[in-house]
């Protein structure tokens, strides 16, 4: 029987790094692994099996820190050739991804071993540029990962990068991106913390095959230019890797490794904030009931540590278990059937409240008692309405795809300022930084994708804080004899004036077509809009957003249009709200006659839309 030898890859490997999450989860129940399977290597196209390497974990405390150090048995390694162009690449915004395990066809590993190492020297090195800490003093970085099935190999490649860089290490294990960044603020000796800097593994929704790297500080994540920089420095260490080097990293690593449950740390300040905001209530949300869908992510840990020491009941939560594989369905709250599920699971349920997260816990979105669905613009409405109450007049900060709907709630009926923005989570959080610096009070960061960041918070996209933010208005409610369970956050959003029709459209570029005439996608995308903004000044019934930062955005037949290109692909994705579809559809063809001229620019999708 012939057997493709891709298949087998993809089998093995998957299931090889599945073993290896399931230890790892097992370990942070246990606080003890007592072995682990080494993955499949893949060398010359073949795939070899090796002898089971062991980790040896030893308790650190006396004192019941929960600290363990970890010997890591080695390994071989082979250094294939990578050009910096390769580097540059993997950077995506203000994060690192690529391909890290084999499977997909057509989608070559990127995200090796070897590299992942690279770029955590090259962080050890960006962050002694920046911290210039005493000599005598050697700088901590904490590595979290979720928990994509490619997790273990590459936190212990980070490990290695690290540790050869003259950087004390502390594994976390299953983590959320949120408690990465903390671990840079939160002071306590028992959990080596704070941290100089912190590396979160993660590819969010993305599919199982890929990963990635977000980094932090204690002043926040780090930026485009810092990921260049990074980028960068990692392609010229690699090029001076040696066999010797790479054997006393490992060395290094196995010797000084230590792991910590800082989850536990993090949770506690959610349960906490809760608590305070209910008056000091022990079990605040007695009575509630509240179902968790985790998507297989990272964000099981918010039905078990936080909701249930608050007094909620928890049963109908789904898919808290880890699983990079993401069986059940994409761990996205802008999914529709991520949606549907949580929504299925509040009603079959009769729960008060649903929560949703994305796979590293930097997104949420909820569903109310009667499965409406508190996402995109309206858990923008509901989180600008909680902020408002406690700071009157304030500006919301949003990306540049909110309703008009959303403008015309926050300022005419909460009092607010709403100042919509680009797309991109830190985009829109560094703008409302900036509006603070220059006089401008904001206290909300919000992205329709339910990436949200509080002043209160750091500035942090927390999606399990947002979250809190609920919780804390249902457990005041409660505390103060209000009923009703979630309806009071449905009536906060009361008066939101939402489309009938709504949709996004996604215009590729191809860049193999003559009409690019050797330029870059980008400058034939602004091609496109400026020619669309010229058309639209000549037509009455169309009228251009007065103050827009992002693309073109029109008004016109009770609707608006924003075509814009996207922060990294070849596309110009096109989003139309109106009240009915064919008010939708003019808006539709108004763009279609607009770009039909640019040969480059696939329109099948506006076609279809507008039936042309």
């Amino acid at each position: 029987m012939a057997v493709s030898g891709k298949v087998i890859q993809h089998v093995l490997v998957a299931h090889c790094c599945q073993q290896d999450r399931k230890l790892s989860t097992q370990y942070r129940k246990d606080c003890c692994i007592p072995y682990r399977h080494k993955l499949l290597p893949y060398i010359r196209g073949k795939l070899a099996w090796t002898d089971i390497s062991t980790m040896q974990l030893r308790t650190f405390s006396k004192f019941n820190r929960g600290i363990v150090y970890c010997n890591a048995a080695p390994s071989a390694t082979i250094i294939p050739s990578v050009d910096k162009g390769v580097f540059l690449k993997l950077q995506n915004g203000s994060d690192i991804r690529g391909v890290a395990v084999y499977g997909v066809e057509g989608e070559p590993v990127t995200l090796t071993e070897p590299v992942t190492e690279a770029i955590a020297a090259a962080f050890a090195a960006w962050l002694l540029d920046r911290k210039k800490p005493d000599p005598s003093k050697r700088l901590k970085v904490s590595i979290g990962h979720d928990s994509r099935i490619s997790a273990q190999k590459l936190q212990d490649a980070v490990s290695r990068g690290l540790a050869g860089a003259g950087v004390d290490v502390i594994q976390y294990g299953l983590a959320s991106t949120p408690a990465m960044f903390n671990s840079t603020l939160t002071k306590s000796e028992d959990f080596l913390c704070p941290v100089d800097g912190s590396i979160m593994i993660t590819a969010s929704h993305l599919p199982y095959n890929r990963n990635g790297f977000k980094f932090f500080t204690d002043a926040g994540g780090l930026g485009k230019v810092d990921i260049k920089d990074i980028l960068e420095r990692a392609a010229d260490i690699y090029k001076n890797f040696t066999d010797e080097g790479l054997r006393d990293a490992e060395r290094k690593a196995a010797e000084s490794v230590k792991r910590v449950d800082y989850m536990t740390v993090y949770t506690s300040d959610l349960v906490a904030a809760v608590r305070k905001a209910a008056g000091n209530v022990e079990r605040p949300l007695e009575g509630f009931h509240i179902v968790v869908d985790a998507g297989n992510g990272a964000g099981g840990f918010f039905a078990g540590k936080v909701l249930e020491p608050l007094g909620a009941i928890t049963s109908g939560s789904q898919f808290l278990e880890p699983d990079g594989l993401f069986p059940n369905h994409i761990p996205n709250p802008e999914d529709k059937e991520a949606m549907r599920a949580i929504t299925r699971a509040v009603l079959d349920n009769k729960a008060d409240l649903g929560i949703i997260f994305d796979t590293d816990v930097d997104r949420s979105a909820a569903v109310d008692f009667s499965g409406r669905e508190l996402n995109r613009n309206r858990l923008i409405a509901l989180m600008s309405a909680i902020v408002l109450e406690e700071h009157p007049g304030t500006t919301i900060v949003t990306d540049s795809v909110t309703s008009d709907g959303l403008t015309t709630f926050i300022e005419k009926k909460l009092g607010g300022r709403h100042h919509r923005f680009k797309r991109g989570y830190k985009n829109v959080i560094d703008e409302a930084i900036r509006l603070n610096s220059v006089g401008e009070e904001s206290h909300l960061a919000i992205e329709t994708s339910g990436h949200g960041a509080l002043k209160e918070n750091h500035w942090l996209d927390d999606g399990a804080y947002l979250m809190v933010k609920l919780l804390n208005k249902l457990a005041s409610a409660k505390a103060s004899g209000v009923g009703g369970g979630s309806k009071v956050l449905t009536d906060l959003v009361d008066g939101l004036e939402e489309p009938g029709v709504a949709v996004e459209l996604r215009l590729k570029i191809d860049q193999n077509h003559s009409d690019l005439k050797g330029g870059s996608f980008r400058e034939y995308g602004e091609a496109v809009l400026q020619h669309l903004a010229n058309v639209v000044n000549s037509d009455p019934k169309l009228q251009k957003a007065p103050v827009n930062y992002e693309g073109v955005r029109v008004s016109g037949y009770g609707g608006w249009f924003l075509l814009r290109l996207s922060l990294h692909d070849p596309v110009l994705p096109l989003n139309i709200e109106a009240p009915s579809n064919d008010d939708a559809v003019k808006l539709g063809l108004a763009v279609l006659a607009a770009v039909n001229e640019f040969k480059a620019l696939d329109t099948s999708a506006l076609n279809k839309f507008v039936q042309v």
